[in-house]
């Protein structure tokens, strides 16, 4: 199925501030490299807890036909992304595990997705639009922590 043009160029835009999050690292200036880490982390928070409250939407609008495990799959990825911001809470100057923990996330969040399209919740073009995402977004992060 093919993915609606808006959705799709929108998504697609989405990936730009963490695109460019990586271009400022790869810059290596050490008077922006703080700033970079904290727009990519914050950026991948929030697109993560983003992607539990439309898993939350869908269920709403399935009403009954929503699983239980659906409305606790929403609420999972805003608890990870808060736990994820320890390091940063704590004084910590490099969040390389949490920008791990928040890239493997919204990768391993395709398996929900693929749950959704399967039981017949999420459109039929959600998976061609979800998995590049996904996949995209979740490399650029961890490819962020690993630096």
């Amino acid at each position: 199925m093919v993915t609606p043009s808006l959705p799709r160029l929108l998504g697609f835009a989405g990936l730009l501030p963490q695109l460019a999050a990586g271009y400022v690292l790869l810059e290596n200036n050490p008077d922006w490299r703080f700033t970079a880490l904290a727009m990519a982390y914050a950026y991948a928070a929030l697109i993560f807890s983003f992607l539990g409250g439309l898993w939350w939407g869908l269920a709403a609008a399935a009403g009954e036909r929503a699983p239980k495990w659906l409305w606790v799959a929403a609420v999972i990825p805003s608890l990870i992304a808060l736990a994820s911001a320890w390091p940063w809470a704590t004084g910590g100057t490099w969040p390389g595990p949490s920008m791990i923990a928040l890239g493997s996330g919204l990768i391993a969040s395709l398996v929900v997705d693929w749950r959704l399209q399967k039981i017949g919740i999420a459109p039929a073009w959600w998976l061609s639009l979800r998995v590049p995402l996904s996949i995209g977004l979740g490399g650029i992060t961890l490819a962020i922590g690993l630096a």
